[in-house]
Formats: C-alpha cells, sequence, structure tokens
C-alpha cells in the first residue's frame, strides 16, 4: 500500500514538473500582448456601430477566459444595433412600396 501511494505522489509530482514546463516553453498562446490589470480595450461609439467597431472590439482575457461582462455588453450592444438598423430597412422598405404602388 505504501509503495502504491509512493508512486502515485511521485507520478503526480512529475506531471506538475512536466506541465509547468511546457506552460514556459508554449506560454498561454496568446496573439495578444497582455493588457495591464485592470484595463480594458473594450469600446464602442457612443452612437451607431459599424461593422469595423465590432471587428476592432477585443476582450480582456481572465483566468478563465474572456469577463463575461464584458461581452455580454458588446453583444447586447450589437444586437440593438442590428435591430434597429432592421427596423430602419422594414420601414424604407414600406415607404418604397407605398410610393411605387402610387404611380
Amino acid at each position: 500500500m505504501t509503495t502504491a501511494l509512493i508512486y502515485l505522489v511521485v507520478m503526480v509530482f512529475v506531471a506538475a514538473v512536466v506541465f509547468l514546463v511546457a506552460s514556459l516553453v508554449f506560454g498561454r498562446g496568446e496573439q495578444l500582448a497582455p493588457l495591464a490589470p485592470g484595463a480594458t480595450p473594450t469600446e464602442l461609439p457612443a452612437g451607431e456601430v459599424s461593422g469595423e467597431d465590432v471587428r476592432a472590439v477585443r476582450f480582456q482575457q481572465v483566468v478563465r477566459g474572456y469577463k463575461m461582462s464584458e461581452v455580454d455588453w458588446v453583444l447586447q450592444r450589437a444586437a440593438d444595433e442590428l435591430d434597429a438598423l432592421r427596423a430602419r430597412v422594414a420601414e424604407l422598405e414600406e415607404q418604397r412600396q407605398e410610393a411605387v404602388a402610387g404611380e
């Protein structure tokens, strides 16, 4: 029993060392430079959101991924903008059909 426990402890230790060495050698796999603590690159203009604005959005990475509150905020803004644009398109199409029918 003692021998099995020693083997288990040694295996856990070896796995931890291999993990740490691999982490140091390969890093976290990030393509972007890490941000300063507390900084956020998440920005959208106060007015209309363009495709470039959405493409330029970056989320701060935290231990378990991105900050969910920032992701939710951007997604909500993008969804609101899409809803507004679609409503405007529908309005303009209705006006165009009325103009065509009136001719």
